[in-house]
């Protein structure tokens, strides 16, 4: 075919702006997503820059794209070169926020032993999977359990400025009190020097670029929690739970706290929903079933995964090869990576709208 003189960016352009991101319901023009058209010939090519690595959407919107395009007469080859530029949260005037960390997600419970630190070691794996750069900061003051789970526990440094120096490990950087003890040695503090670690942790850490900062919290509803909400302009928290009535009452206080701060709910993650056995294949709902439907319904937030109760997870924490890089095949993984899909999306809504 020769070469079609026609084909001008503005057609390009013309066609991608009827092409919808129906979580941002808006067109790919509008949010900035289609960037460098070259056109070479008959032959297209342009950037599809999505609003986070993990896009659930992502297949979707690139088929979109690539079909708009190859309706515009005399288009010849179309080839969509997909990437992801995270955008920054919105700050806030009375808060001061990370520099150069654009995204914090809390991760919290209501109350311990509900799989909150599990959840955020591969909630965080599963971002960085993705493709985006992660961090990781344990503010689990009394149970310091990321340098375990995470299979490296080693002595911080520090820079010339007297800034921490986070730990670097599957790909993530970390930062806990963990780091500062043996692992036996209790920390015995009272809540200002708490209040204070967390405050050094999220300002006095060399955290360099992030996309995303997970944040593992204490349970419950303390000075942690309280100082972190108060410090940093949080995008958003994710509650971790159990299915039974014990659990999802302490949850329901933390949903209500963040209410109170005006922190976002990004979703609810029931942990331990199910026992499925290897053997006979048959479901037990060890501890109870449907509480985290009904917590979603009644707080009117979004019950973004059911993470089953298996062997290799408990295993991958145990061993510092979380389920996430031991087993990226395995149902727990893929259940993972779809909570990580959801929590981006909602944190890219949020910062766009």
């Amino acid at each position: 075919m020769s070469a079609d003189n026609s084909i001008t960016q503005a057609k390009v352009l013309e066609a991608l702006g009827k092409v919808m991101d129906p979580e941002l319901n808006k067109d790919l023009v509008s949010c900035n997503m289609i960037r460098d058209i070259r056109i070479d010939g008959a032959d297209v090519t342009f950037k599809l820059v999505l609003t986070t690595h993990a896009c659930p959407l992502k297949k979707e919107l690139e088929d979109g794209a690539r079909e708009a395009v190859e309706k515009i007469a005399g288009v010849g080859a179309v080839t969509v070169e997909v990437t992801a530029d995270v955008p920054q949260a919105k700050s806030l005037p009375d808060k001061e926020s990370i520099p150069d960390v654009k995204n914090t997600i809390a991760v919290a419970s209501g109350k311990g032993g509900v799989g909150k630190s599990t959840v955020s070691v591969n909630l965080a794996l599963s971002l960085a999977n993705s493709g985006s750069k992660v961090g990781l900061l344990d503010i689990d003051i009394y149970g310091p359990s990321i340098p375990m789970m995470m299979g490296i526990h080693k002595k911080l440094e520090a820079t010339e400025d007297n800034k921490l120096v986070p730990v670097k490990n599957h790909g993530i950087k970390l930062m806990s009190v963990g780091f500062m003890l043996d692992e036996e040695t209790p920390l015995i503090w009272r809540g200002p020097l708490v209040m204070q670690l967390v405050k050094q942790f999220l300002h006095g850490v060399e955290w360099g670029e992030l996309d995303y900062l997970v944040i593992d919290l204490p349970p419950g509803t303390g000075d942690a929690q309280l100082t972190l909400v108060q410090t940093i302009p949080l995008s958003g928290v994710v509650i971790v739970t159990t299915p039974q009535d014990v659990a999802l009452i302490d949850a329901r206080r933390a949903i209500k706290m963040f209410n109170e701060v005006n922190v976002p709910i990004l979703g609810i993650v029931e942990n331990m929903s199910q026992f499925v056995c290897p053997k006979c294949n048959e479901a037990t709902n060890i501890f109870s079933s449907g509480g985290g439907e009904e917590t979603s319904k009644r707080y009117d937030v979004e019950l973004i995964g059911k993470l089953p109760l298996e062997l290799e997870i408990r295993e991958g924490g145990d061993a510092g090869q979380p389920v996430t890089i031991s087993k990226p095949d395995s149902e727990a993984a893929k259940r993972f990576k779809e909570i990580s899909e959801k929590v981006a999306s909602k944190i890219s809504v949020q910062a766009l709208s």
